[in-house]
């Protein structure tokens, strides 16, 4: 039985598209069969994987319209074991169309449940909003991942983010979870990082994960070559985090 696990937080800039990638491929390469879903509009993590999405004919957006299967929309990955159902920008116009539908933050979980069984874990990278998109992704997942960006501003918008993932829970997903806050973007030299981490681990104790993800030159280079950090520099920093990040979430799993 897979697990479905969202990224999400509607602040832009937190590391969600890259930590989407990362996570993806490192669980992968940790033998674990893995689909990645771009439900972002800005299509970054089908680009940064290495899809052309100018040329998507069938992603995200047929998948929420119901007009082609799961199956069809998947396409495979240079990562071991990491597939991807791409985005296009056509995905933006979404959230118009499925607005008089019923049971419209329903279309994700519908679209996707009969390959659940198929993977050991789905990924759903979210766009930056609270939306219908981000809904969809958060009816259809069993947890969410919250990434938080070691600076000033981290925590605002938090309270509104876990204020949504209450109702979801309360309306359409009883069953969702936090899986876990995961702090990015981290530089050990700055006090102001440091006091981010002391800050969130102080409020959210065991929610934290223990990895923390550190700035580092060659993940935000990565995306540019249409690669995940595990392909791109497999000995980087920025490799070792997801690595831990992925035994992290696969021993909290087992």
């Amino acid at each position: 039985m897979g697990k479905i696990i969202a990224i999400a937080n509607q602040k832009g800039g937190v590391g969600k598209t890259t930590t989407s990638i990362n996570l993806a491929a490192s669980l992968g390469v940790l033998e674990k069969k893995i689909l990645l879903i771009d439900a972002d509009p800005q299509a970054n993590a089908s680009s940064g994987i290495g899809i052309d999405v100018e040329r998507v004919e069938i992603g995200t957006y047929q998948l929420l319209e119901h007009s082609n299967t799961a199956k069809e929309a998947i396409v495979s990955t240079q990562t071991p074991n990491l597939d991807i159902i791409p985005a296009h920008i056509d995905l933006v116009a979404i959230e118009i169309e499925l607005v008089d539908k019923e049971e419209r933050e329903y279309m994700l979980k519908k679209a996707i449940k009969d390959i659940k069984d198929d993977y050991d874990y789905i990924i759903i990278d979210c766009a930056p909003s609270l939306g219908l998109l981000t809904l969809n992704a958060l009816t259809a997942a069993d947890a969410v991942i919250i990434p938080i960006q070691c600076e000033y501003f981290a925590l605002e918008g938090l309270g509104k983010l876990l204020n949504t993932i209450k109702s979801v829970q309360k309306i359409h997903n009883p069953e969702l979870d936090i899986e876990g806050l995961l702090l990015t973007m981290y530089d050990s030299r700055l006090r102001l990082s440091n006091q981010v981490v002391e800050e969130v681990q102080k409020h959210f104790n065991d929610m934290v994960f223990k990895t923390i993800i550190q700035r580092n030159v060659r993940l935000s280079e990565a995306p540019s070559y249409g690669e995940s950090i595990i392909n791109y520099d497999a000995s980087s920093k920025g490799a070792n985090n997801y690595l831990s990040l992925a035994k992290e979430i696969i021993n909290k799993n087992s």
